[in-house]
């Protein structure tokens, strides 16, 4: 663990901090008319996700927290807990849905993903930026409607629902941001 200035407190900063793990979500470096600067943070809570707004000044150190980041292959889904397999050990460790939360939808047999642990314990998932999903129901096509782009509704495998181009069928393999759940591409 390396200590770190007030100062340098930016958002996705990991904390020791009162005894709990803490991550820097908003930082705002603040100059009074009297007094020293400081850093006024919002913090929140790793393990309970609960908030804290405190403020840092630049003589006060923090303990930062590097997470370790391995790779895990997602195996299957059993009810609402998820199968994951590290690709070093084979290990394999079971996450509740809720942990992974609404990205669990784009969740594929055999998908690799990107685990953040903490003595040894998950306490963040990150997935790919794009999943290839296949439509399985698509609108038809409002011709004459207006000259501007548009877009129609169409229902993915995992039973998602997202706007496409008028030229996608059922049966279209198309990309998605699993960010936000958008149409990026047709898949080649």
């Amino acid at each position: 663990m390396a200590k770190i200035s007030g100062n340098d407190i930016r958002p996705g900063t990991m904390l020791d901090y009162d005894g709990g793990l803490w991550m820097a979500v908003k930082t705002q470096k603040v100059k009074p008319g009297k007094g020293g600067a400081y850093n006024q943070v919002e913090l929140k809570n790793v393990t309970s996700g609960t908030k804290l707004n405190q403020r840092f000044r630049s003589d006060e150190t923090v303990e930062e927290i590097y997470l370790e980041k391995k790779d895990f292959q997602f195996l299957y889904a059993s009810g609402d807990m998820l199968t994951f397999m590290d690709m070093e050990s084979y290990d394999q460790i079971e996450l509740a849905a809720d942990f992974v939360g609404d990205q669990a939808q784009y969740l594929q047999d055999g998908m690799k993903t990107l685990v953040q642990l903490y003595d040894g314990k998950p306490i963040g998932i990150a997935l790919p930026q794009h999943v290839t999903l296949t439509i399985t129901e698509a609108d038809p096509v409002l011709r004459g409607g207006t000259a501007a782009p548009s877009y129609k509704s169409a229902t993915l495998e995992n039973g998602m629902k997202i706007q496409v181009p008028p030229f996608i069928d059922a049966g279209t393999k198309v990309i998605v941001a699993t960010e936000d759940g958008t149409y990026v591409r047709r898949a080649e």
